[in-house]
């Protein structure tokens, strides 16, 4: 069969949707808007962050929304010599896993540390926000976490 005897036809296939965030994520970003972090107690009374609808453990409803951090602890820390083109930091940083004040879970975020060995696990940081204008209500308005203090301890 010659090559024009096939039939060509462009065709994209998309499945295009819209996800309602509910009010307990809609809170959480809300907050992240608003330069702030929020959790929700869990069944057992430990903070969830970021917050769940349901308890990971029980499967129970969550309950009231509090609010935790800016700053935290390193529980454990990935070193990125080279960032790729969608990495939050264009340079060198570490995916780390932080249990912000007064919350029972870690939440993953990028620290902006300069260098590997200015970070520890245990190291102490602090959220930076984008600037108030910029924020869209995700959690990219929080640019990255920082060594408090300038170094890790």
């Amino acid at each position: 069969m010659a090559d024009s005897d096939v039939l060509h036809a462009k065709h994209v296939l998309e499945y295009p949707y819209s996800r309602s965030v509910g009010p307990v994520i809609g809170a959480f970003l809300t907050a992240l808007r608003d330069g702030r972090f929020v959790g929700v107690v869990g069944s057992g009374g430990s903070v969830i962050v970021p917050p769940t609808e349901y308890d990971p453990i029980t499967g129970d409803d969550t309950g009231e929304l509090v609010e935790v951090g800016p700053g935290g602890v390193v529980e454990s820390w990935a070193w990125v010599s080279h960032p790729r083109r969608k990495h939050p930091l264009a340079h060198p940083f570490a995916w780390a896993l932080i249990t912000l004040d007064g919350a029972g879970t870690a939440l993953l975020h990028a620290v902006d540390a300069g260098a590997p060995d200015a970070l520890s696990t245990g190291a102490r940081v602090t959220a930076r926000f984008r600037p108030a204008g910029e924020r869209v209500g995700s959690m990219s308005d929080v640019e990255a976490f920082v060594l408090e203090g300038g170094a890790a301890r």
